[in-house]
């Protein structure tokens, strides 16, 4: 049997007309079940059995070259198993290739056998950051994700960069509704038995969709979680290239970290504070953590007091606003953007 759950008219999910139910306009399961209108279809999603492969073994999404004694590396495509997962950030790994075992950063694999190994599935992505990635450069008309559902659990989305001669590149949703024996399907003419399944048939056709599905969401190679115990760092794996700006209290810099990572350094002037009161406030500014915070990473503790921070490549949003390629930003854009800073 197949699902008919509630259809609202404001959340902006793309539908045929053909396909709603002409007494309660909600999306009608795929012709080929058996459907009862008098019979309650379920709401909530059966998941498929679990793999019998054990859940501790991890596929490298990203090549990832070590940058410390106790590092992993390991190449994409690589296997390792999950020896200790109690950091949320760091995991104890040993490769089934070498044999090596060493700290591996998670956001780097995923598990074996499952979506989070396929290039088009996004597994914690809002609507509005789906459509950020869409919309950025490298992506194109027919670029595509599927992302979890972030209302219904346990259910999925696909959002498509399409090409509007009016509008211009938008963002088409679609909502992926689960059949009970475990299938999926958007349109009532055709069901698939998986994801994969249902992306490479919308892959050579689109079949009512917008486009056809062209290739998965492009994005970067995530950064490398900071080590968690690099808090207080020697001078010297430090290297200033250039300077960004300067204030009253000293200076901010473009860096290097152990010459690998990008980072931002701010030196404070000889006597602008105690290291006491200094290492107090870093400490507090250490536990503020979130997505649309600029992260405080490390520090160096004699004078002058260097203070290791995330680096923003365009600098300061007020600044960036009043520059050319800022004044150009679309207000739809700007209005993402307040709404982001007002959610911090």
């Amino acid at each position: 049997m197949g699902n008919c759950g509630s259809f609202d008219p404001d959340d902006e999910f793309s539908y045929h007309p053909d396909e709603l139910c002409d007494q309660c306009n909600c999306p009608k399961p795929p012709a080929s079940q058996n459907y009862d209108p008098l019979i309650p279809y379920s709401s909530q999603y059966t998941p498929p059995p679990s793999s019998p492969l054990p859940e501790n073994l991890v596929v490298a999404l990203y090549k990832y070259e070590p940058c410390h004694s106790d590092d992993l590396g390991f190449e994409k495509g690589e296997k390792l198993k999950i020896l200790n997962a109690d950091d949320p950030e760091w995991f104890m790994a040993e490769s089934l290739f070498t044999g090596q075992r060493g700290y591996i950063p998670q956001n780097f694999v995923g598990k074996l056998n499952s979506m989070e190994t396929e290039p088009w599935f996004f597994k914690n992505l809002s609507r509005n950051d789906a459509m950020r990635l869409l919309l950025a450069p490298g992506n194109t008309q027919g670029s595509f994700l599927i992302r979890e559902s972030e209302t219904t659990p346990g259910s999925f989305s696909l959002s498509v960069r399409d090409l509007d001669h009016t509008q211009g590149d938008i963002i088409k949703h679609y909502r992926i509704r689960n059949l009970d024996a475990g299938g999926f399907y958007i349109t009532t003419k055709i069901s698939f038995s998986s994801l994969s399944e249902l992306v490479k048939h919308y892959s050579r056709e689109a079949d009512g969709l917008c486009t056809r599905l062209v290739k998965p969401c492009q994005t970067r190679a995530p950064q490398k979680p900071w080590w968690q115990d690099e808090w207080e760092v020697p001078r010297e794996s430090l290297k200033l290239e250039r300077r960004l700006g300067q204030g009253q209290f000293g200076e901010v810099w473009m860096g290097l970290y152990n010459n690998n990572r990008r980072v931002a350094i701010k030196n404070l002037k000889t006597g602008t504070m105690s290291i006491s009161a200094f290492l107090a406030e870093a400490n507090l500014m250490k536990t503020l953590q979130h997505p649309r915070l600029v992260r405080l990473f490390a520090v160096v503790t004699q004078e002058p007091i260097y203070i290791i921070t995330e680096f923003m490549e365009n600098g300061s949003l007020v600044d960036f606003l009043k520059t050319p390629e800022g004044c150009a930003i679309p207000i739809n854009t700007l209005i993402d953007m307040a709404a982001q800073v007002d959610c911090t």
